[in-house]
């Protein structure tokens, strides 16, 4: 089945709040959305929203590649079996664009999975069917991060991630009035998004010491990781790579090197699901577990996410929740939500 026509176009969504993390203040989210239709119809879908501080990609570049001659010219008239050959050729056309491949890469997949009538999940073989998904609690002060967690206990969720980066002793209060206010009810993760030093990262272990802190995403810049290496093997365990993490590469050196014990896998950040898949092959043999993660997205990238994710068997973590503060999104969803656990809903593609 051959592909007809190709399309691509940005759409600016609001936020139904604004959130804080160490970097900045977000309040909308600019997706671009890829639309690939095959001979019969059929219409394949992606979605990127590419964070230029991680990746050095704009909205504006992603737009750009996808409406370019380069990729309406390569793919009209191309076989959708031959998908897995047609993201290859990207891969090595827009390298650099990680956002872009990942738009390409998704849309393709699905493409294919509705050609043959099956979930991708199952096309590459399923190990999960439910898991637990964080919701994320930007920085803010302690009494509004006690309401916010009340809200989210109310809508059935169980995992908080928690922002920090910004101040040590705060956030650490933060998470200490966390566990008082709830118990046990929520696990809790922190994501200090490149915010810490090395002495922020002691001061807050130390204070949290008490607490059961599930795991702390990146906590220095990339050209610090080697700081890491101060901090025992128990504590880097539970560290999880997120900006550290763009590729194969940087997955392999960070095995190597044994710098952190989670990896943070985003279709946005590596450039779609057969990138990710190679980090997954990597990490199951350094015996690393894996967390998938997102921007503020699409449910169409969200739900090829938790796809690639049920399809690794070192899947262990999920924070795939960056479509519910979407204050509108695509009209159809590929995942189901439920009492914090998400699930696939099992029609072909995405």
């Amino acid at each position: 089945m051959n592909i007809s026509s190709v399309k691509a176009y940005a759409q600016l969504i609001p936020l139904k709040k604004p959130y804080t993390i160490a970097r900045e203040t977000i309040s909308e989210a600019e997706i671009i959305f890829f639309e690939i239709t095959l001979s019969n119809g059929i219409c394949g879908r992606g979605a990127a929203n590419p964070d230029p501080e991680v990746i050095g990609e704009t909205a504006t570049q992603t737009l750009e590649n996808l409406s370019s001659d380069e990729v309406s010219d390569y793919l009209k008239g191309k076989h959708i079996r031959e998908f897995l050959s047609h993201i290859a050729y990207f891969r090595n056309v827009f390298a650099r664009f990680p956002a872009t491949l990942a738009a390409l890469d998704i849309a393709l997949h699905d493409a294919f999975g509705k050609w043959i009538e099956l979930p991708i999940v199952d096309f590459y073989g399923r190990h999960h069917s439910k898991m637990l998904t964080s919701v994320t609690i930007g920085i803010k002060d302690v009494a509004e991060t006690i309401q916010e967690a009340k809200e989210y206990k109310e809508q059935g969720f169980k995992v908080l991630k928690v922002k920090t980066g910004l101040n040590p002793e705060l956030d650490a209060e933060r998470v200490i009035r966390l566990n008082e206010t709830f118990g046990d009810y929520f696990t809790i993760r922190v994501d200090a998004n490149e915010g810490y030093s090395a002495g922020d990262l002691e001061i807050f272990l130390k204070q949290t010491a008490s607490t059961t802190l599930e795991l702390i995403e990146q906590p220095f810049h990339p050209k610090f990781n080697n700081e890491l290496l101060k901090f025992p093997k128990d504590v880097r365990r539970k560290l999880a790579a997120d900006e550290s993490l763009t590729g194969a590469k940087a997955a392999f050196e960070i095995a190597r090197n044994e710098l952190f014990g989670i990896f943070n896998i985003k279709l946005m950040k590596c450039g779609g699901l057969v990138s990710a898949f190679e980090i997954a092959n990597i990490a199951r043999q350094a015996e690393i577990d894996l967390f998938w993660g997102c921007n503020d997205e699409s449910d169409l990238s969200i739900t090829a996410a938790l796809h690639a994710a049920f399809a690794c068997q070192n899947t262990k973590y999920l924070d795939l929740d960056g479509s519910f503060d979407l204050l509108e999104d695509y009209k159809e969803s590929g995942f189901i939500l439920r009492d914090g656990y998400l699930s696939i809903q099992s029609k072909p593609g995405f």
